[in-house]
């Protein structure tokens, strides 16, 4: 006979008289007492001082009880039975077992029958004896777990008589069975209830409120006066008025610091971000100094940065390109850019104010970082004109296009001395970035460098006149110019108001234009400032950040500024640098400010080599192939989404790449539920926990019933392929148990403890498996299902239909109850 499965063998240690240590060592915290341990064997007593260190006397003395199982080994079970009593001479309830020798000579059948009705009615005690007629079973015993109502058989490897495997099979249900008969006798606790029934318009208000009001914007107003309220109100409405109240000198001189900082890094960023989206330098620098202003009376986060980006420039440039060419009709590109940054701002504030920042989820984290990291190549790609020299490039921005236009200015378009213009600078730039990543204290070395890195070639052109000397060599007829950025108009922001389209062709243009572009700029900005959030341990409203960020982007495209929103590399610098508060981007906008009234003359000279070395610089870190790993390491489906963005945006173009990660993440989303997952259940040993036998396959199924759970709400787009596969389920385990001529299904029990909805179509699928169930006669069993499923099953009437006995609260509980049936007919 072999043993039990997951159970093992338990050897032959009475004889040896270590049979308390081997107990002990198969199941920790019990108490094991044998014959060895009582004073008199033919006597209710036991040895007082060797229980008493244990919290076990006998039924004279009053020492509490611990709650541990309990194993009386004794060749006499009905006598170890009297062993033990309580201090209120109640019987001590725990797990018992009774050892049986060799002189014990019963049916198996009969010895578990009798004896355990015989314990239970005279004793109260669980204490089985079991013995095999004709046969030696010294240190074969049984193991009663009462909590988890199953029973256990430890066989040992003591030679007995022949049996097979038919045999071992039937003493394990007969063990099961009287388990249950006596578990039948236990009052259940609970039933699955019904939630207290809700009027329609209630039931719609509290979901409108789990949906919208997650964050309970009302909470801070309760048991407030009048007078407080409304300053609660300005607070939130401008969360100026809350960190300003609390401001002192520490906090700016932290703020100084971080401010200065970032203006030294977003200074010439801006500048090459302006060109990435086609305009003119100043209006970089523009977006710099007001759109920060804005941001730090309504925003709310401490540490983001505020300003132009690479992505959102690369995008807007080619989405703006796609309508006007900017080379032959510049007013109407640049009022196109003013007219998509006023709908950016008014889409971002609409989210806000009617609080669907949820949408923004929809774009899985996958996707941004294949979008992101295919937007950096091409954006790097793109830099290859200034870096190179070459006068005549692509307008294209997919990487075969820029490519052949690279390769083919190899022989009259590279400039050589532009070229190790560029390369310097740009070492210089990699190793200051190395030197802030090895050092923390040096984070402010890759901050500063690409303004040294600005004006040192400016310097450098200036005294060497190469704008006057270096634009062609005569003797070899090679054109080998440096480019330059060229004027820098001087002064602060004009007025675009007049600019702005509100009416015609160009309208409906700039508003599909902003809405992209503003999606974009909305979802990176409200990632940054979630992370930083995280870091520094304070909650971060994305709602009052999306109006903060739209109202700043209307603002700002009144005032010459395009689409501005969080900026990663200036955030992480702003955080190093110790910032505050938002007062950090107060600092850096009048840094701005004062470059545009006195400095910008200075850039005439800037090779445009150095912006693209700085540009190229930055995207680099945009380029997490970490996080690439990663993904493909966790979930497939997701890296298909991040690989579908990344080549989507380098191999076509940047709109494309994102219609393709906002298609695949709808895609993962319409699998997940119209194909939820459905598994098969098995119990743990010892336990009354039901299991995925896939994820435990230690687990095993229970004779005579097919457990399942799904994993997903029930509605009409996955009902049927619930039903589809339950079904099939049933069908292969079926086939299962006739191969190997076990006893064939009784039950199928659903466990429903996931399924947190289900609509008419659902429960319509639920009746048909219902009724193809009935023609195999096997019965639906229901485990859990939640109060809004119980509801909907109740006024459906499904519950009358299945019977109310067949909804249990738990698989145990479901099993406990119907195993009755399954063992009468094994």
């Amino acid at each position: 006979m072999e043993p039990l499965n997951n159970i093992g063998v338990f050897p032959d240690i009475v004889n040896n008289g270590d049979v308390d240590n081997g107990l002990a060592a198969l199941i920790p915290n019990a108490v094991v007492v044998s014959d060895c341990d009582l004073n008199d064997p033919s006597t209710d007593t036991v040895n007082v001082p060797f229980l008493s260190s244990l919290g076990y006397v006998d039924m004279n003395d009053e020492v509490p009880l611990i709650d541990v199982p309990i194993f009386l080994i004794s060749n006499d079970a009905l006598q170890a039975q009297l062993t033990f009593k309580s201090k209120d001479n109640d019987m001590v309830q725990g797990d018992w077992l009774a050892y049986c020798d060799s002189s014990a000579n019963w049916d198996v059948g009969e010895a578990i029958d009798v004896q355990w009705e015989e314990s239970r009615e005279i004793y109260g005690l669980n204490v089985i004896r079991i013995a095999e007629e004709g046969c030696c079973l010294v240190g074969a015993f049984a193991v009663l777990a009462l909590t988890s109502f199953r029973c256990l058989l430890l066989d040992s490897t003591m030679v007995h008589s022949a049996a097979d495997e038919t045999e071992t099979k039937e003493l394990d249900l007969a063990i099961l069975s009287s388990s249950r008969r006596w578990s039948d006798n236990l009052p259940s606790s609970y039933k699955v209830g019904l939630p207290p029934r809700q009027r329609l318009v209630s039931e719609f208000l509290d979901k409108l409120k789990e949906t919208l009001f997650t964050d309970d914007p009302l909470r801070p107003y309760k048991n407030q006066k009048r007078s407080r309220q409304f300053i609660i109100g300005l607070q939130s409405l401008f969360p100026i008025l809350k960190w300003g109240s609390e401001y002192n000198l520490i906090k700016l001189k932290g703020d100084v610091i971080a401010g200065l900082t970032i203006a030294s890094l977003c200074i010439p960023q801006d500048i090459g971000y302006a060109k990435l989206a086609n305009l003119d330098p100043q209006y970089g620098l523009y977006s710099s100094f007001v759109s920060p202003m804005v941001y730090a009376v309504l925003g709310s986060s401490r540490d983001i940065a505020i300003g132009p980006v690479a992505v959102v420039s690369l995008l807007l440039g080619t989405l703006l390109q796609k309508e006007f060419d900017y080379t032959k009709n510049r007013a109407e590109y640049y009022r196109l850019a003013f007219t998509a940054t006023f709908f950016a701002g008014v889409t971002e504030a609409a989210l806000g104010c009617l609080r669907l920042g949820f949408l923004i989820d929809f774009l899985s984290h996958a996707a941004i970082i294949g979008f992101m990291g295919g937007a950096a190549i091409t954006i790097g790609l793109q830099q290859l004109k200034g870096f190179l020299g070459i006068q005549n490039f692509t307008k294209k921005t997919d990487i075969i296009s820029v490519m052949k236009s690279v390769w083919g200015s190899v022989h009259h378009g590279w400039n050589w001395q532009t070229i190790v213009i560029g390369i310097a600078f740009l070492i210089f730039l990699l190793l200051a970035k190395y030197i802030g990543k090895k050092k923390r204290s040096l984070f402010w070395v890759p901050a500063i460098a690409p303004l040294i890195s600005i004006i040192l070639s400016t310097f450098f052109v200036y005294i060497t006149h190469a704008n006057k000397h270096g634009v062609q060599i005569v003797s070899t007829q090679k054109l080998i110019s440096i480019f330059f950025v060229n004027h820098i108009k001087k002064g602060i922001n004009p007025s675009s108001a007049h600019q702005i389209y509100f009416s015609g062709s160009n309208l409906v243009k700039g508003v599909k234009i902003g809405v992209v572009s503003g999606m974009i700029a909305l979802t990176e900005a409200v990632a940054i400032g979630r992370t930083f959030a995280a870091m520094k341990d304070y909650q971060l409203d994305g709602n009052k950040e999306m109006v903060a960020l739209g109202t700043m982007n209307i603002i700002g495209s009144l005032a010459s500024c395009y689409i501005s929103t969080g900026s990663f590399s200036r955030s992480a610098v702003n955080y190093m640098a110790g910032c505050q508060t938002a007062a950090s981007n107060i600092v850096m906008s009048i840094a701005v400010g004062l470059t545009l009234a006195l400095l910008t003359p200075l850039f005439k000279y800037t090779p445009n080599a150095i912006l693209s070395s700085i540009i190229i610089n930055a995207v680099i870190g945009l380029i997490d192939y970490n996080a690439a790993i990663l993904i493909w390491k966790v979930d497939k489906m997701d890296f298909i989404a991040c690989m579908g963005a990344f080549f989507g945006v380098i191999f076509v173009s940047v709109e494309i790449g994102l219609l393709i990660a906002v298609s695949i993440s709808f895609i993962k989303i319409l699998l997940q539920v119209t194909r939820p997952r459905i598994v098969l259940l098995g119990n743990l040993s010892r336990t009354s926990i039901y299991r995925n036998i896939q994820q435990y396959p230690e687990a095993t199924t229970v004779p005579g019933f097919v457990i399942v759970r799904v994993d997903c709400a029930i509605y009409f787009s996955n009902s049927n392929y619930v039903k589809e596969r339950i079904l099939r389920w049933l069908t292969d385990e079926e086939d299962k148990l006739r191969d190997n001529g076990l006893p064939q299904i009784k039950f199928l029990i659903v466990e429903m403890s996931p399924v947190t909805d289900i609509d008419t179509t659902g429960i319509h699928a639920l009746e048909e498996l219902h009724k193809s169930l009935k023609k195999k006669d096997i019965e639906l069993i229901l485990a859990n299902p939640g109060p809004g499923v119980m509801e909907k099953l109740q006024s459906s009437k499904f519950t009358e239909l299945i019977g109310h006995n067949k909804i249990f609260l738990t698989v145990g509980e479901a099993i406990t109850n119907c195993s009755k049936e399954v063992g009468e007919e094994a």
